[in-house]
C-alpha cells in the first residue's frame, strides 16, 4: 500500500468515526420541577427557562422539564414529589420553602436545588450556608432587615403612621423572624403593629376587616403562598379599604398593589438555572453553599395610589427601581 492510498485509508477511517459520533443521540438531562401553579408564578418560570437557555439548554433537545403543579394544594406535593422521584429525573427544582422541604422528604439521593427558600438552616434543610452536606442547595431570602426597611418607606409614604397590620402566615418560621425585625423598627417609629393570621384563602377578607377595626393606617404582607395566590384578591381589598399596602415581592404590584420591596424572585430562579448546570456537570450539592439574593427591587403603583387618594412624595419615587403608570 502507497503512502497515498494509506492517507486515503486514514481519512475515511475518521470521516466515518465522525459520523458515528454525529449519530450518537445526546443525552437529554430530565428536570422535576415541583411549584405551585403557572398562573401564579409566570414571570418566575420564564426567568428559570431563560437562564438554561443562555446555558445552551434547548427543551425537547438536550433538556426536558417534567412540570409538577400543586394549584395551592400544598398536601398534594408529596403525592406529585414521589412522582418526579419514579420518574428517576436527573435533577429536582424548588420554587418556595414548603415545596423544598417536601422535595427533601422524598429523596435523599436525588440532587435537589432550591430556587430560593426563607430559612434552610432553621428548618435543617442544610447543615449550613457555606456546606450544605446533603443532596439539597440553592438559594436563600433571608433578609429580616427587609422587614424594617419596608417600614421606613412606609412611613415616609404614609407620614401619620401610628399602626400598621402586617398580614402573613405564623406556619412559616421566617416570617416570625422578619416580624420581630419589624417590631424593632416600628418601636424607633412609634408605630403599633397588629399581626393578623391568613392561614387559608378564607383568612384572607377578615383579616382586612380587622384591619379597619383596629383603625390600621397601612398594611405590610408578609411572604405567604396563600396570600401571593390570592394576590388579585388582596390588591382588590386594599382598595376597598383605601389602605397603603406595602408587600415583599413585585407580582403584587403587577396585580395591582401599591408597592412592593424585597427581593427579586426572578433573578433567583435564573441563578437556580447555573446551579442546575453545575450539578448535570458533576457538581455535588453538598458542595455548592447556598447563596444569598444579591438583586432587590422597589416598585410602586402610581394607579394603585391614585385609587386610594395618595400621593407618593417625590423623593420616595426617585429611588423606585420601576414606577409603574
Amino acid at each position: 500500500m502507497n503512502k497515498m492510498t494509506l492517507w486515503l485509508v486514514v481519512i475515511f477511517l475518521v470521516g466515518a468515526v465522525e459520523v458515528i459520533e454525529a449519530q450518537q443521540p445526546t443525552k437529554t438531562a430530565r428536570i422535576g420541577f415541583l411549584t405551585t401553579s403557572p398562573s401564579v408564578f409566570p414571570v418566575r418560570i420564564e426567568a428559570f427557562r431563560q437562564g438554561l437557555r443562555e446555558l445552551n439548554y434547548v427543551e425537547g433537545k438536550n433538556i426536558a422539564i417534567e412540570w409538577r403543579y400543586t394549584e395551592g394544594k400544598l398536601d398534594r406535593g408529596p403525592a406529585l414529589a414521589a412522582e418526579l422521584v419514579r420518574l428517576k429525573v436527573d435533577i429536582l427544582v424548588s420554587s418556595g420553602p414548603t415545596i423544598a422541604n417536601i422535595l427533601k422528604e422524598a429523596t435523599a439521593t436525588i440532587p435537589i436545588v432550591m430556587a430560593y427558600h426563607t430559612d434552610p438552616v432553621g428548618t435543617g434543610l442544610v447543615a449550613s450556608l457555606a456546606r450544605p452536606g446533603a443532596n439539597i442547595t440553592g438559594f436563600t431570602v433571608i433578609a429580616p432587615e427587609l422587614g424594617g426597611k419596608r417600614l421606613e418607606i412606609l412611613k415616609e409614604v404614609v407620614p401619620k403612621l401610628s399602626r400598621l397590620a402586617v398580614l402573613g402566615s405564623s406556619t412559616l418560621p421566617a416570617n416570625a423572624e422578619m416580624l420581630r425585625e419589624t417590631g424593632l423598627a416600628a418601636g424607633a417609629f412609634g408605630v403599633k403593629l397588629q399581626f393578623l393570621d391568613v392561614l387559608s384563602p378564607e383568612d384572607i377578607e377578615p383579616a382586612f376587616r380587622r384591619t379597619v377595626e383596629i383603625r390600621a393606617d397601612a398594611f405590610l404582607a408578609q411572604g405567604s403562598g396563600i396570600l401571593n395566590a390570592q394576590r388579585m384578591k388582596v390588591a382588590d381589598l386594599a382598595v376597598k379599604t383605601r389602605l397603603p399596602g406595602m408587600y415583599y415581592a413585585a407580582e403584587f404590584v403587577d396585580a395591582g398593589g401599591l408597592m412592593s420591596y424585597g427581593v427579586d424572585f426572578p433573578d433567583l430562579h435564573r441563578r437556580a438555572a447555573i446551579y442546575v448546570d453545575k450539578i448535570l456537570k458533576g457538581a455535588k450539592p453538598a458542595d455548592l453553599p447556598v447563596e444569598q439574593p444579591t438583586k432587590f427591587e422597589f416598585i410602586i403603583n402610581l394607579k394603585a395610589a391614585k385609587q386610594i387618594g395618595l400621593t407618593i412624595p417625590p423623593n420616595v419615587l426617585a429611588r423606585a427601581d420601576k414606577v409603574m403608570r
